[in-house]
């Protein structure tokens, strides 16, 4: 169970192989990869920044790792996440899942993106043609991650 919090890009075949080099039980690897994108509400973006507290982060995301593998039969997972000035289209985050079957790896990872998507500490500064502006939270995140009953 690995969890990166960096500046540096990520190659989503690399991580995935990584993963599975050491196991012959796996039957099933689930993956996300979120990227920058070029609009937002209507607003062409310029750039994304996204910022954390070092050790918090990490702590917070290898709890969800922990949540996710009591409700479900995981084997490995794995959570890169980038920090600092993103371009559009660049990758965000990175979430990797394995199990023995699929259907423990689709929802575990469906899981810890919802949690990552309200519950992990980064905040995100976007610019665009009108300055720049933090992103607020959005409810459709909110009931996402309330349909899987996350405890706090």
């Amino acid at each position: 169970m690995t969890v990166r919090v960096q500046t540096e890009d990520f190659d989503v075949g690399q991580e995935i192989s990584h993963l599975r080099q050491t196991r012959k039980d796996i039957g099933a690897v689930v993956s996300f990869v979120g990227l920058v994108r070029d609009l937002n509400e209507g607003d062409d973006v310029s750039q994304l920044t996204l910022e954390h507290y070092p050790g918090m982060t990490e702590k917070s995301l290898s709890s969800i790792i922990n949540q996710a593998k009591t409700r479900w039969n995981i084997l490995d997972t794995l959570i890169v996440h980038r920090v600092g000035t993103l371009q559009p289209s660049d990758q965000i985050v990175l979430v990797v899942v394995s199990s023995a079957h699929r259907g423990d790896a689709f929802s575990a990872c469906e899981f810890m993106m919802d949690y990552l998507k309200t519950e992990a500490p980064f905040w995100k500064k976007e610019a665009n043609s009108k300055g720049e502006h933090w992103i607020e939270a959005k409810s459709a995140d909110d009931m996402a991650r309330d349909r899987w009953k996350i405890e706090k």
